[in-house]
């Protein structure tokens, strides 16, 4: 049933517009549309040419970037990503836990706002893009749209090239609707409680407990954080408030970085460095969890359970454990619709 009205007051011969309505748009960082040569080369190549990713200048990155490493990291990449490849939905997970997120926090927005407020999702790479989903919001009526980027933590790398994508969607519209973006949540209460329940429930299924718990970040470059990147800080306070959380002592968890990239000094220790430390100082048993990725993908699936969990192993470590990213389990979608519905305060009636 159509939901298309004419304006109050309006001419006959005015067109029909749909309800306003508010629209909610969850934005990740990207997948490829599949992990052959050219989908890989496709998404790595927007990726790799953002200026907040690579910063670079063009002149000198351009080159290097389309003439040698997309020459090359296409074929790596692709294998990586066909090994943890969903064949029977023909995407990636990250897409297949994104719109599973996105079914959870419509579900639970239409049963406390009705038919008031839209939920979609996009990505800031690949598809489905950003601009297309906020024309889409635009045509279905949204006249007001909240922007919020996954991403627990704020990083230049992350939430700021999102919300910059989002800006220039916007520059495209003739209506530009009200928007509000996000901010980061990685101190929230229900997030840290969400993130602690999925260690107890890991932990509880575990037939000894391991030695230490190993936080393992998305890295930068540490000139990032010393031109004002805040995301170190917060990533090291998600440790402790996790740690706090659990009642553990100094010690438990450790907090590291991973997916180091191009030959600078990211941020440090390295996971995949030093899980083999632990295992030669004699810690043979660690769990690893990712707080920094609101849903499993590759840089989870394949390199932590992959790369970081050989190289502890091969260090002298008996027993790895991955402690999945909370993805669409009902404590993190309880969480993300409470950050949403803060978010939201002003813009909905109040519902009895």
């Amino acid at each position: 049933m159509s939901d298309l009205t004419r304006p109050e007051h309006a001419p006959a011969d005015h067109p029909k517009l749909p309800k306003p309505k508010v629209g909610v748009l969850l934005a990740n960082l990207g997948t490829p549309d599949g992990y052959d040569y050219w989908p890989m080369r496709r998404y790595l190549s927007e990726f790799l040419s953002d200026k907040r990713v690579v910063d670079y200048p063009s002149w000198k990155w351009q080159p290097l970037l389309q003439l040698i490493i997309l020459s090359k990291r296409p074929f790596s990449s692709g294998r990586n990503y066909k090994l943890i490849w969903d064949h029977e939905k023909n995407e990636s997970p990250l897409l297949s836990i994104t719109k599973a997120q996105t079914a959870a926090i419509a579900k639970t927005m239409a049963d406390q706002h009705g038919a008031d407020v839209m939920v979609d999702f996009c990505m800031r790479y690949g598809n489905p893009s950003t601009a297309s989903k906020v024309r889409a919001m635009v045509q279905a009526g949204c006249n007001k749209i909240l922007f919020f980027p996954l991403y627990p933590h704020y990083a230049g790398a992350t939430s700021a090239t999102a919300n910059d994508q989002f800006f220039r969607a916007l520059m495209q519209e003739k209506r530009q609707p009200a928007v509000r973006t996000v901010a980061e949540y990685f101190d929230h209460p229900l997030y840290i409680d969400a993130l602690a329940k999925s260690v107890e429930t890991a932990y509880a299924k575990l037939d000894h407990l391991p030695d230490v718990l190993v936080a393992s970040y998305h890295g930068m470059p540490k000139r990032y954080l010393m031109s004002g990147d805040p995301y170190h800080c917060q990533c090291q306070k998600t440790s402790r408030l996790l740690r706090e959380r659990l009642g553990w002592e100094k010690g438990r968890i450790d907090t590291t970085f991973q997916s180091v990239f191009g030959p600078e000094e990211w941020l440090k220790p390295y996971t995949v460095e030093h899980v083999a430390e632990l295992a030669r100082q004699g810690k043979k048993r660690i769990a690893v969890i990712a707080p920094a990725f609101s849903a499993d993908c590759i840089e989870t699936l394949e390199e932590i359970q992959g790369e970081i969990q050989e190289a502890f192993l091969h260090a002298g470590g008996e027993s790895f454990s991955y402690i999945p990213c909370l993805n669409d389990d009902a404590a993190h979608i309880a969480a993300l619709s409470a950050v949403i519905d803060e978010n939201l305060a002003g813009w909905l009636p109040q519902r009895r």
